[in-house]
């Protein structure tokens, strides 16, 4: 399903080639008045030493002259400019100091390019034009920083996960987040029964609209969006008879708006994911936009302070949006000896928001449960910022199909048909499926956006920071310190339950809902910071700018004892109050490791750019018995 970013390069011009031919003949010129020395030898000898010297001026013409390095390029543009054929074309996204105007997109035109899409939440434009126009950008004093406008994707038994996180006990408080918008930024979204008022054909899909290039439809054409949106708002009502369980969401009452960024492969662009947070900000009074679904995301190649989708979702948190992001699923991952930490993806990698990764449901007892083995671990790469915030279900969720979808024609295996009376046959010869499983921190995410939704139909004065922090705070901690998963190959993960793995701990609906903690300023993910003279790690507090009167002091669990550090993340993690408690892992290892420099490096780029729905085909993790060892997949 991953799709690079395609380069498409043109020969050169021929205007090079007459500069080129010019240059040969000086270099002759200069050559045949080197002296009598020269003039003395054999004419074999003298066009030896002239077809050598053609040879290495082609050579040199034929060679992209490398670009100075420039700290407003991100460094996979920096590394096309170092490398690549200067008339390369290529998509990127320039955030300017100033609001993008007229002559800055006359400038574009004139060096040969044309402008894609207006970014104005972020300052921004995203362009195609050839590398030498953006080395030529550069030196414009309105350009603050180039980034490659990436492509990215989506980051999928919904019965337990339900129990798990005490969805059924929340929903009993009376709140099922009837008028609070959810916006879910995704593949778009099928016209399912279970997303009409319940008991109607009325949809609760209030607005929809698509940022895919050149494909208008709002339909779900890969099956991703329509998954997410009922894990996050179904209604149940095509379960209420026919099937085992009732698959509700977690507020089947919330308004839904489908901003379709990912095409029929699960495949988008930076560009489109931003362009939809931005109108996803403009319509926020209009439907009541309270809160922003990500499930996708993509590789890490910069910080995210210049990371234009960090910044575009900083750019909704501070509009008063709750922005809910996949971790990614990268947990298994240990090809650069990290043991899957490190892995989080953009924009999960940004302190304001609430990054989410996944758990296994192995009983309807959580403390028996585990981290999903694909489930993306911190601490970010580059800024190593404590992440993920949270974990949920998100191991073999069952949820809303969307018919004739890529995900859906591809896995048939996954289809959740219908029974007879008894509940003990099912199959296709009972009726058509309705509900499709999916594993993936991208099921996990819906999640807490529909818990965060029943949050603020319960209090509409919350703030996203209290929003999260209530979250965090009263999630389930009482995780075994060791566990083992397994794939569907039968592979064995070892996992540890440290911040960087289960971060604040499990979603627990009810206790957020019971949660009446206050407080004030940011509710910002804290830094990591290794210190190589003790071997330890310690976190501290993000601030949110440079200007910030006093370190700690505008955020919200800075030193207050509501929201000290033990309690958002859990005692046992701790030594001596801030010093994490590190076990066996790699990345707390020797500094000698190869994995070790991988996730404390200041430079390190990883993963692919492609952006996507942290889901696909994997048919997700297994158990294994715990006295045993024994994997079971059923």
């Amino acid at each position: 399903m991953r799709r690079q970013t395609e380069l498409q390069s043109y020969p050169p011009r021929s205007s090079s080639a007459g500069r080129g031919a010019g240059d040969r003949s000086n270099r002759n010129d200069h050559g045949a008045h080197k002296g009598q020395d020269l003039a003395k030898r054999s004419f074999a000898s003298r066009w030896t030493q002239i077809s050598a010297l053609l040879v290495t001026c082609l050579l040199l013409l034929a060679a992209p002259a490398a670009f100075g390095k420039n700290d407003k390029v991100s460094p996979p543009l920096q590394q096309l400019l170092d490398s690549a054929n200067h008339s390369t074309v290529v998509d990127v996204i320039v955030q300017y100091r100033v609001t993008p105007q007229q002559r800055h997109l006359d400038e574009v035109t004139s060096l040969g390019g044309a402008s894609k899409a207006h970014l104005g939440i972020i300052k921004s434009e995203a362009y195609t034009l050839p590398l030498s126009a953006v080395q030529k950008l550069l030196d414009d004093p309105d350009v603050a920083h180039v980034s490659l406008d990436h492509q990215v994707k989506m980051t999928s038994n919904f019965d337990a996960a339900r129990e798990i996180v005490d969805a059924n006990i929340a929903l009993g408080y009376g709140y099922n987040g009837t008028g609070v918008g959810i916006a879910i930024v995704d593949s778009g979204i099928y016209a399912h029964p279970d997303l009409n008022v319940f008991g109607t054909s009325s949809s609760r899909v209030v607005y929809s609209q698509s940022f895919v290039t050149g494909d208008a439809s709002t339909g779900d054409e890969y099956g991703h969006g329509t998954h997410v949106a009922g894990l996050a708002a179904g209604d149940a009502q095509s379960s209420q008879a026919g099937y085992q369980y009732q698959y509700t969401g977690l507020a089947p009452g919330a308004n839904l708006i489908d901003l379709r960024v990912l095409d029929a492969n699960g495949s988008g662009t930076d560009s489109g994911v931003i362009a939809a947070i931005g109108q996803a900000i403009q319509l926020q009074s209009q439907y009541n936009i309270r809160v922003l679904n990500l499930s996708l995301g993509r590789g890490i190649y910069e910080s995210y302070t210049v990371d234009p989708l960090c910044q575009a979702v900083e750019q909704a948190w501070n509009a008063g949006i709750v922005v809910v992001v996949a971790a990614g699923n990268a947990g298994r991952d240990n090809s650069m000896n990290t043991d899957g930490y490190g892995t989080i993806t953009v924009p999960g990698n940004d302190p304001y928001v609430i990054t989410v990764g996944a758990m296994n449901d192995n009983s309807f007892n959580r403390a028996n449960d585990t981290i999903a083995s694909y489930s993306s671990k911190g601490p970010t790469l580059i800024d190593h910022i404590v992440k993920p915030d949270m974990v949920a279900s998100g191991n073999k969720v069952v949820s809303l199909l969307a018919s004739n979808s890529t995900l859906v024609n591809d896995y048939p295996s996954f289809d959740v048909y219908p029974c007879d009376s008894t509940g003990s046959n099912c199959g296709p010869s009972y009726g058509s499926p309705q509900y499709f499983i999916l594993s993936g921190t991208s099921m996990a995410t819906p999640l807490v956006s529909g818990t965060a939704a029943l949050m603020i139909q319960a209090d509409p004065s919350l703030t996203p920071d209290l929003v999260k922090a209530r979250l965090m705070k009263s999630a389930y901690k009482g995780f075994e310190t060791y566990s083992r998963t397994a794939d569907s190959l039968g592979n064995i993960y070892n996992n540890q339950a440290d911040i960087f793995t289960y971060g604040a701990g499990l979603l627990d609906a009810s206790a957020a809902m019971n949660n009446t903690d206050t407080g004030s300023g940011y509710a910002l993910s804290p830094t990591a910071v290794y210190n190589a003279a003790t071997n330890t790690v310690t976190i501290t507090n993000t601030v949110p700018d440079s200007t910030s009167v006093l370190w700690g002091s505008s955020v919200i669990w800075g030193s207050s004892v509501i929201w000290g550090s033990s309690v958002i993340w859990g005692s046992s993690v701790f030594v001596n109050g801030s010093s994490v408690i590190w076990g066996s892992s790699v990345i707390w290892g020797s500094n000698i490791d190869s994995g070790f420099s991988v996730i404390w490096g200041s430079s390190v780029i990883w993963g692919s750019s492609t952006m996507q729905g942290m889901s696909a085909g994997d048919p997700g993790d297994c158990q294994v018995d715990p006295n045993t060892g024994a994997v079971d997949c059923d």
